[in-house]
């Protein structure tokens, strides 16, 4: 089947169970040659496409609110609903979002590019159907270990209790990008075990709804329904929420899948269909796979599936130089731990994890929990590292706020894919923790240049007792000159000297090194200075720039609201300073996604622009 002609999913609920099966494989397909070419969330999407089908056969979207859990889950909703002719874009720069996104298609009805959200989103859309009497299925797939979260139990407590219609399904693959952790994980495998109970349950409903009499024999069979549940398996996590529950089911079967969200369609109240997929499913290297090294992947060779980009000799990731770092250090401070909320190795501390398993946490998608969990143990004497996605790390701003800063506890925040991370786009740019962490009080914020830098600050912040920050981006790094790591001053660094100075530029991470690079080889007359540290200002570098009366350029890769810049002009106004200041940054705007040199270029602060405004004034 050419998936290119696909306009809508109507098409589906004419073919047979066969078809749809070889639909499925050609999905598969279209998946593993099309990913390969653009990169893209692969093995979570190849667990999805029975499922996906499934739904759109049983229920009638866009009527029917279907939306995905994480929302990487959503490629064949994308292919069903017309866009497979789309895919040679995905990700890319002005092309189709690797997540559902409302503009577009009026088939995507709720964005999703962080996890737990749709349990509170289906509530609240329920009850808005209700209020305005309208009649119509939601159907949030819910997976990838988001029903372990706080917000997710949150909303399950609340459905419970208001017992608004509604069909969960909860797509259980015992993963979130790795391998799922915790107690409900347990729970959810008892859960696996119940399929005899519920397959007679559906079996039952089914034969009895055939007539108005069968039905109340149904429903007046509740008791003893109940008690059957109770004498075979634990009434489960589930029962506890007072949510009906149905399956276990194959997730890869689309006769049971049908059957069983046709089932779920007739309940009244929420219902929660269980379904057991296969992460990676019909792709080998994926199916193999227990490290999340498919879960998001890069392009690559289909038959071999090797990457089509190798790390270069000599480099390293930034994720890997931190946590390197840390475990050095860690061999001989006992009292140093790691925490992570379900990023195990995309943060790179799988080492780490391996040489002191004792001191080692993996707390799930629980980013709030995973930063008090910290302060507990800082409290208690520990020194904590917590690795976190500088996107996830807005989840736990309250925990930094009153748990670890307002105690003023020596907690090392790790803060990964700090600024734009490209393909991801606008839910997974790391580009506003700055601006909601300089505001807090004891808490030191820096972003190293280098390698060696970011192994400096990691000692800085280990030899001192108070919060500290440091935040790096997505890539790699050149670690072949690195020394032993040293404790560094809370102060910035003036890295290219000329001798004449005609104007000044103020910035930090990597692009700082560029800049400096670009004026040494031009022999301009450019001042360049490293701001390492957001917090504290270094008021004296600040002074003497000031003093040089020069034009000031101030380039940041993040939010310039709150930023470096505001940062520099909140002291100049408080201090007194006169300075002539350009600022380079993101304004009051979401980017989207593509490649970091193309996002800067259309928001208007390239390096090239840069280059070209200093030459202005210098020439």
């Amino acid at each position: 089947m050419d998936l290119t002609e696909i306009r809508n999913p109507d098409f589906l609920k004419d073919l047979s169970v066969s078809d749809l099966t070889l639909l499925a494989f050609d999905i598969r397909k279209f998946l593993i040659e099309n990913i390969s070419r653009t990169g893209g969330h692969l093995a979570s999407n190849l667990g999805t496409v029975e499922l996906t089908i499934a739904m759109h056969v049983v229920f009638d979207s866009p009527k029917d609110k279907l939306f995905f859990d994480v929302g990487h889950q959503s490629y064949t909703h994308k292919i069903l609903t017309g866009r497979a002719k789309d895919f040679q874009s995905l990700r890319q720069f002005h092309g189709l979002s690797g997540f559902q996104k409302r503009r577009e298609s009026e088939h995507d009805v709720w964005e999703a590019g962080h996890s737990s959200t749709s349990l509170s989103a289906a509530l609240g859309m329920a009850a808005a159907r209700d209020l305005r009497g309208e009649d119509y299925f939601i159907v949030p797939v819910i997976g990838d270990g988001a029903m372990g979260s706080g917000e997710s139990l949150e909303a399950l407590n609340q459905i419970g209790s208001e017992q608004r219609n509604m069909v969960i399904i909860f797509n259980d693959n015992n993963m979130s990008i790795s391998t799922n952790v915790g107690a409900l994980t347990r729970g959810f495998a008892r859960l696996r075990s119940a399929a005899a109970y519920n397959n007679l349950k559906m079996t039952m409903k089914e034969s009895l709804k055939r007539s108005d009499f069968g039905m109340v024999m149904y429903h007046g069979m509740k008791n003893v329904k109940d008690a059957l549940k109770d004498s075979v398996i634990d009434r489960g996590i589930f029962g506890e929420f007072n949510l009906e529950y149905l399956g276990p089911v194959d997730g890869h079967n689309i006769r049971d899948l049908i059957r069983v969200l046709s089932v779920a369609k007739t309940h009244e109240g929420p219902v929660v269909v269980h379904v057991i997929t296969q992460k990676g499913r019909g792709y080998g290297p994926c199916e193999r796979d227990l490290k999340g090294s498919w879960h998001g992947v890069g392009p690559f060779d289909r038959d071999t599936g090797k990457p089509l980009h190798e790390t270069p000799e000599g480099f390293r990731t930034w994720s890997a130089v931190i946590a390197d770092t840390v475990t050095e250090f860690a061999e001989k401070d006992e009292r140093i731990v790691a925490l992570t909320p379900a990023m195990l190795y995309g943060s790179a501390l799988d080492t780490f994890f391996a040489k002191f398993p004792n001191r080692s946490f993996d707390c799930g998608i629980a980013e709030e929990h995973t930063m008090t969990f910290a302060a507990g143990m800082a409290i208690s004497g520990l020194r904590p590292f917590v690795s976190i996605y500088s996107s996830f790390l807005q989840r736990a701003y309250d925990q930094i706020n009153h748990d670890v800063c307002r105690m003023d506890l020596p907690v090392l925040i790790g803060i990964d894919r700090a600024g734009l991370v490209g393909a991801d786009g606008e839910t997974h740019h790391g580009v506003f923790d700055i601006g909601i962490l300089r505001p807090l009080p004891n808490l030191i914020i820096a972003q190293p240049c280098d390698a060696q830098e970011a192994r400096n600050m990691i000692a800085t912040a280990l030899h001192q007792n108070h919060p500290f920050a440091i935040r790096y981006p997505r890539g790699e790094v050149d670690v072949r000159n690195i020394e032993k790591a040293e404790v560094i001053p809370l102060s910035w660094k003036e890295i290219y000297v000329p001798e004449t100075i005609r104007a000044a530029v103020i910035s930090y991470g990597p692009d700082v090194l560029k800049i400096s690079e670009k004026a040494r080889i031009n022999d301009l007359p450019v001042l360049v200075v490293n701001a390492r540290f957001f917090k504290p200002l270094d008021l004296a570098c600040i002074r003497r720039i000031a003093a040089l009366h020069v034009p000031v350029f101030v380039y940041e890769t993040d939010m310039k609201a709150s930023g470096l810049s505001s940062a520099i002009l909140e002291s100049c106004c408080d201090e007194g300073i006169s300075m002539p200041l350009k600022r380079y940054g993101i304004g009051d705007e979401y980017i989207q996604h593509g490649a970091a040199s193309l996002l800067k270029k259309e928001a208007g602060f390239d390096l090239n622009l840069l280059y070209d405004d200093i030459l202005k004034t210098v020439q």
